[in-house]
This record gives C-alpha cells, structure tokens and sequence, in this order.
C-alpha cells in the first residue's frame, strides 16, 4: 500500500523548496507508460506553470488539494479569463477535474501546498500547440513574473 501522510507532503514540499523550479513531483506509477498517472504535485509560492491545456494527446486532469493554497484559472483561446477559483480546504474547496483542451494555469498562495493530481497516461510532455501562445515562455523569468502579478490582481479580492 502506498501512504500519503504528513511525512511524505513534507518532504516532497522540502523537495520544492530546495528546486529551482519551486515544485517537486512524487510519483506513484512506477512507470511513465502506466495508464493512469498518480502523483503529489508540491509547489511554492513564485512557481510559473505556463497556462496549458491537454489536448494533444487528449487528457482530463483530476486534482485535489491536500493542504495549501491555489488560484485555479481557466482561459479562452485569447487568454482571457474565464473562471477563477480558489481552492483552499480550509474553506471547503478541495479540487477540480479540468476536460481535455481546456487552457488553465494557477498561482500557489501559500508555502507548503501540495497537490494529488490524477491524469491518463501514458506521461506525454506538453507539445508547443499545448503552450499558450499568449502566455510568457518559462525561460522569460522577468514576463513570467509580470503575469503571474497581473493574474494575482485578479484575484486580490477574493485571498
């Protein structure tokens, strides 16, 4: 049996404060071509995850909350948001199920946030038609760090 207790979430959450990237995965599938990936997704505030969607190849995303805090974004194909949500289980909001092709991204609110995230597999890289064009390049730190604080205004408040 594999366990998700508060040991593993703080050490994942070690795991992300200690990355460049600010996040860690732990996987649960052993193997990328396994049919249904499992993971805890651990993430710090000032992470970027550039607004995607999974459409190439075709894949919902089922996540929920563990502990922390996140903004959840959904867009149009412009870039325009179209629905905001946030997720804290501390005011009863725990996750969501994102359908294939749909463009979101997020904001982590709180350091120590982690996720459980379930997807198809097998693990599929995201492709460049996956990226949002409107949406700054990961290696763009100065952008990517004027829309994340363009996306945090929208949401100011509601945290």
């Amino acid at each position: 049996m594999k366990i998700i207790n508060e040991a593993l979430l703080d050490e994942t959450t070690a795991g992300a404060k200690s990355s460049p990237r600010l996040r860690m995965n732990f996987n649960f599938h052993e193997d990328l071509n396994d049919p249904v990936n499992r993971l805890l997704n651990a993430m710090e505030p000032g992470t970027y995850l550039r607004p995607h969607r999974h459409c190439r190849p075709d894949k919902r995303e089922i996540f929920l909350l563990l502990r922390g805090r996140i903004a959840l974004f959904l867009f149009d194909g412009e870039g325009n948001i179209t629905d905001t949500l946030l997720l804290d289980p501390r005011r009863g909001c725990y996750g969501g199920e994102i359908p294939a092709g749909v463009w979101h991204g997020l904001l982590v609110l709180e350091t120590g946030t982690v996720l459980y995230e379930v997807k198809q597999g097998p693990f599929a890289p995201l492709t460049p038609d996956n990226l949002a064009p409107w949406s700054p390049p990961v290696e763009d730190a100065e952008a990517a760090r004027k829309y994340m604080d363009d996306l945090y205004k929208h949401i100011k408040h509601i945290v």
